[in-house]
């Protein structure tokens, strides 16, 4: 195995990690009823993973606070701490069978932080 090295690289992450997910019994409604477009979201997920691992590369445009919030409100406020902890369960598993190195461990660990506060900001909003 080898390190994340280009977006290539990251494009395989993030539709293998899709494909797991689409079909996955936690996760797999709330991606499939908010997701239409997946090949648009693929690129754009790709583009937000690029850029984080990548900080030369700024392909990203959005606001996944924001999104994040919303999708949880068109699922009537169902997301739950369960649904980050298995979503970065099955991130990094997925990580671990494609990939090893400092790229990698760095989406391991961008994962983690990002979850915890983008549940944080869910809680928030679900306390309104």
């Amino acid at each position: 195995m080898k390190d994340i090295q280009n977006r290539e690289d990251v494009f395989l992450l993030v539709d293998t990690f899709y494909k797991v997910v689409r079909e996955d019994a936690l996760l797999g409604f709330v991606f499939n009823q908010i997701i239409q477009d997946w090949e648009s979201h693929l690129e754009k997920i790709t583009d937000f993973w690029e850029t984080n691992l990548f900080v030369t590369i700024h392909k990203y445009q959005g606001n996944p606070l924001d999104v994040h919030v919303q999708v949880d409100e068109e699922v009537d406020n169902q997301i739950i701490q369960q649904h980050f902890s298995h979503w970065l369960l099955l991130w990094v598993n997925t990580i671990d069978s494609l990939f090893i190195g400092e790229k990698a461990q760095t989406a391991k660990m961008s994962a983690r932080k990002m979850g915890t506060y983008l549940f944080i900001k869910i809680v928030e909003n679900q306390a309104k």
